[in-house]
């Protein structure tokens, strides 16, 4: 394969990643400031990899067209690893909410403060804990978390695929 062909391959796939990425997070932001689903903790995290996966996939995409094959190559290899780490994540994620196994304590409720009125007690008894183990919506059985990990891993797949193209 060409360089100049083996360069349009590599933006290709960088603006395929990128467009995916940039439409999974924004739906994301979508649902939580018009949907009213607040993000838990676990969901805050999954984030990590869209934001890392945008930026990169457009410098992927720009090194791809002034010819840095190497440099897409990698790029596109740091995110194909974090969307894979992203799409494990998710999955235990699922998991969590399934009730398949236990979820971080920080998100999953705990024992209540039965200290002081209307001091700190009662102000963490009002603030409204979204929980790691409650799906806050369902699609086609699959909650967020369910759909980030098939997501990511279709991001991984492909940014992996093109991180292996070679001359």
């Amino acid at each position: 394969m060409s360089e100049d062909r083996l360069a349009g391959r590599l933006m290709l796939i960088s603006a395929i990643v990128f467009a995916v990425a940039l439409a999974t997070i924004l739906t994301a932001h979508i649902f939580e400031r018009f949907g009213g689903y607040a993000p838990c903790p676990l969901c805050l995290q999954e984030r990590y990899a869209y934001y890392l996966g945008v930026p990169a996939s457009v410098i992927a995409f720009f090194a791809a067209r002034a010819n840095a094959i190497g440099v897409a190559r990698l790029l596109l290899l740091l995110i194909a690893l974090a969307f894979l780490v992203n799409a494990g994540v998710g999955v235990y994620h699922s998991g969590v909410e399934w009730k398949w196994w236990a979820g971080p304590s920080a998100c999953s409720g705990g024992t209540a403060i039965e200290w002081g009125e209307g001091g700190l007690a009662q102000q963490l008894n009002d603030a409204r804990l979204v929980r790691c183990d409650e799906a806050g919506w369902r699609f086609l059985l699959l909650s967020f978390a369910g759909w980030n990990a098939a997501v990511s891993a279709l991001l991984a797949g492909i940014a992996g695929w093109g991180a292996a193209q070679r001359r």
